[in-house]
């Protein structure tokens, strides 16, 4: 019947207060926020503390939207070097001399070797770099990266294949998608949008970020780190690369590289005690330790070129052997640079240089507009609910009322739990879901009406109706559900907005009309005591 115990009754009120607390942060600005978690004593629990707010999407707040694109060009140059290099380290281990060197083509490389036993001897070494590509895209399975092909004169060509840089440009896309991930988390930013777009193309949008250079800094450089050595009068395998603080000016450069920005396990912007200016501390790993460790023992005295992105940014001379696995980079450096390079150098390099070919900057002016705009719908469709709900059922219909705001409520409390973040299409969803979220009242309402006009009494009509009608809802609100869980999968950015605030409403709902209205509609019977239906 319609009885609920005490416990029910408290557990319920203590459920719904609970989630409504939570949504307050979301209502606050972010400096009544920090007052209000700065008056919060330090004896209380912090996860007492509701302390989370709803994440505004780049629609409401503002931000920065890129659009970037893998540079096939640049790394198909990559790649070239790369075999280049491996042939060259083949020919060396089989001790096979190559005429006039290792001859550069287009997509390519191409040795000569007269002798046919050199020949025999060279060619399964080669052909182990013409692997078919590893987890290859739907209809290049078992296609080779690398064409190698033998010709009159002892002419050996190999090739990259449109397989092989496909396969090669899918890979990159998704090394890039986490290589950026990792530099925008580490601004601080919260719920950025780092997502795949076409083959060749990573979106990214930044929600806040009202600076689109700084987002462009980090994601326009590839962040390879490099250690060198200055080259001395007279070297000849050398690379003329600019020097940062001569003006650009170029200088020479071993092609050796000491130590590489993999080998860093962490790297930190900091001030030099000594001169108070920006530095970047850093430390390398095991392997790059030993051998950075070597380098500075045999070169006292020598300038260490720092190459970043084939820039020299900094050389420094090796004043004495560097052999504890850490050192600092120091240069003509701003506070806003060393902080760049440090999340460059932490975050790893991009496996090619990405180009940006669409660039949008959101300002927050059109996000409160936005917001102001959603406010006003929200209050217009809730009058309008409000007024339909009370002027149709009466008594009933204002506890369904009461049920909607604490319905609204819960969601808020909800997405700040988790953190969610709000679009303009979520504001679309919350008005939405204040229509349908009196549906289940309205038919929990019309079968109790339904089964008093049958000849039942007041409280057996009441509880049959919820009875019979709660199969209704959980199957209506359940095939919603399954729509929002599509769309929050198969969508992307502000349709995933939507799909969230959808869900949560879902599930409110069921909590509000099947559990708060029925509790309250019992409060109201045994203090009432009516002869008749409100309505």
């Amino acid at each position: 019947m319609l009885r609920f115990s005490k416990s029910k009754i408290i557990a319920t009120l203590a459920f719904i207060i609970i989630g409504l607390l939570l949504g307050v942060p979301s209502l606050m600005s972010s400096e009544q926020r920090k007052a209000y978690l700065d008056a919060v004593p330090s004896w209380v629990p912090s996860w007492l503390v509701p302390s989370r707010a709803i994440v505004l999407g780049l629609d409401l707040q503002g931000g920065s939207h890129v659009l970037l694109q893998v540079d096939e060009a640049d790394l198909v140059r990559g790649q070239v070097t790369l075999l280049r290099d491996d042939v060259r380290r083949i020919l060396r281990d089989t001790r096979v001399a190559s005429q006039n060197g290792i001859q550069t083509i287009q997509r390519g490389v191409q040795i000569r070797v007269p002798d046919a036993a050199d020949r025999e001897r060279l060619m399964p070494r080669l052909r182990e770099l013409a692997q078919p590509i590893s987890n290859a895209v739907l209809g290049q399975t078992g296609d080779s990266s690398i064409a190698l092909n033998e010709g009159p004169d002892g002419v050996i060509t190999l090739t990259l294949t449109d397989a092989g840089i496909n396969d090669r440009v899918r890979r990159a896309v998704d090394q890039s998608i986490e290589v950026i991930r990792r530099r925008v988390d580490a601004t601080g930013t919260t719920e950025p949008s780092i997502q795949r777009q076409g083959a060749d193309r990573v979106l990214v949008q930044v929600p806040g970020l009202q600076d689109p250079q700084q987002l462009k800094a980090l994601l326009g450089e590839t962040g390879n780190l490099e250690f060198r050595l200055l080259a001395q009068p007279g070297a000849t395998d050398v690379d003329m690369l600019p020097m940062r603080e001569a003006g650009g000016q170029r200088v020479p450069v071993e092609r050796r590289v000491i130590a590489e920005g993999g080998d860093l396990t962490d790297a930190q912007a900091a001030f030099d005690p000594q001169t108070n200016q920006p530095i970047v501390n850093f430390r390398f790993n095991i392997r790059g330790a030993q051998r950075f460790g070597q380098a500075t023992t045999e070169n006292l005295g020598r300038q260490l070129a720092i190459v970043l992105d084939n820039e020299v940014i900094s050389a420094p001379t090796i004043q004495s052997p560097i052999t504890g696995g850490s050192g600092q980079i120091s240069g003509s450096f701003t506070v806003e640079q060393v902080n760049n390079l440090a999340v460059l150098l932490r975050s790893g390099a991009l496996p090619a240089k990405l180009t940006i070919v669409e660039e949008r900057t959101v300002g927050p002016g059109l996000g409160r507009d936005s917001i102001e705009a959603g406010k006003i719908a929200t209050y217009v469709a809730g009058i309008f609910v409000v007024l339909f709900m009370f002027a149709t059922y009466g008594v009933f219909g204002l506890i369904a009322n009461i049920a909607l705001l604490v319905h609204v409520g819960l969601i808020f409390g909800l997405m700040s739990v988790l953190e969610a973040t709000l679009t303009l299409p979520g504001i679309a969803g919350i008005v939405l879901t204040i229509g349908t979220a009196v549906d289940s009242n309205v038919l929990i309402y019309e079968r109790i009406r339904e089964e008093v006009r049958s000849g039942r009494s007041i409280v057996s009509g009441i509880q049959a109706g919820f009875d019979r009608a709660f199969a209704t809802i959980v199957d209506s609100n359940s095939t919603m559900a399954i729509a929002a869980v599509i769309l929050f999968f198969l969508g992307s950015g502000p349709v995933r907005g939507f799909a969230v605030v959808f869900i949560l409403g879902i599930l409110t709902t069921v909590i509000t009309a099947v559990t708060l209205t029925r509790m309250m509609i019992a409060l109201w019977y045994q203090w009432m005591r009516p002869k008749a239906l409100p309505f």
